[in-house]
């Protein structure tokens, strides 16, 4: 079996199931059995297939029509234009949350704290795009491997301290606190897409009964933490907006609401000046 003949046979049992742009998510399984990159199924198309790169291949399409996310099979995600490894045990990154980045560059921090930092994905670009003082923090000491190993490899001097929200941060006299908090609903569970729903970390998705109790500790423990004129900067989840407004009443000022491509409301900045 040629490479051009495995990569069509994948596309085509990927689009009978319904798996979301079968083309492309064919490329990336074909290009990982064989540990190459997608550009060469192309210069390579009449190449045959070795059972080895068949067998790992087979595998990885009948993880990805079980319904395993495709970064979860390759173990990557890019963000920001850099490759950051990724497991179940972490949220897999989006790329709306960049916003929550190119947000946080705007402010000029030169300390920063990333909310259960997951991958790591934010605290490291904020580290490398900055050279801030930047810490992570995460209640998974699992995700928190994940993240050191992200900063280990792309070279980012970034702290990263096991414990829920911010109750370890005693310092307070940060520029920025960072976030893109859990915020969905525990009943809204069923509605969630297969991948999501049974293979990502229900710590990093789920906030409590209402989908707002994370970004009430935030703003309660932000307020705490932060210096005179820092930034409360966190994703939003979908209509969350309104709600979490009304959590912003004494002393945050300057709260601006960054729409993503869609026009969706998704991120949420405010400045602590009480």
């Amino acid at each position: 079996m040629t490479l051009q003949t495995a990569l069509l046979e994948g596309a085509t049992l990927l689009e009978d199931a319904a798996i979301a742009v079968p083309r492309l998510t064919a490329e990336v399984l074909l290009a990982h059995a064989l540990q190459r990159d997608r550009a060469y199924l192309y210069a390579h198309s009449d190449e045959e297939l070795s059972e080895r790169a068949w067998i790992h291949y087979g595998r990885y399409l009948h993880e990805r029509l079980k319904g395993k996310p495709t970064q979860y099979i390759t173990g990557r995600q890019e963000f920001y234009g850099r490759e950051f490894r990724v497991t179940p045990d972490v949220l897999i990154p989006r790329p709306e949350t960049e916003l929550v980045v190119e947000t946080a560059l705007k402010l000029g921090a030169r300390r920063i704290v990333d909310v259960g930092c997951g991958s790591g994905a934010i605290a490291v670009t904020l580290r490398l795009e900055t050279q801030a003082e930047v810490c992570g923090t995460d209640i998974s000491a699992a995700a928190l491997c994940v993240a050191r190993d992200n900063a280990r490899r792309l070279e980012a001097r970034v702290e990263f301290v096991q414990c829920d929200v911010l109750a370890a941060i005693a310092d307070a006299s940060m520029d920025l606190i960072v976030s893109n908090p859990p915020y969905v609903p525990l009943g809204d569970r069923a509605g969630l897409q297969r991948e999501v729903r049974e293979y990502e970390p229900e710590a990093a998705l789920f906030a409590g009964p209402t989908g707002f109790e994370i970004y009430q500790r935030l703003v309660d423990e932000a307020s705490r933490l932060l210096r005179r004129g820092g930034w409360l900067v966190m994703e939003l989840g979908y209509n969350s907006r309104d709600r979490v407004m009304e959590m912003l009443r004494a002393g945050w000022r300057d709260v601006q609401i960054v729409p993503d491509l869609a026009g969706i409301p998704r991120v949420l900045a405010a400045r602590w000046e009480p």
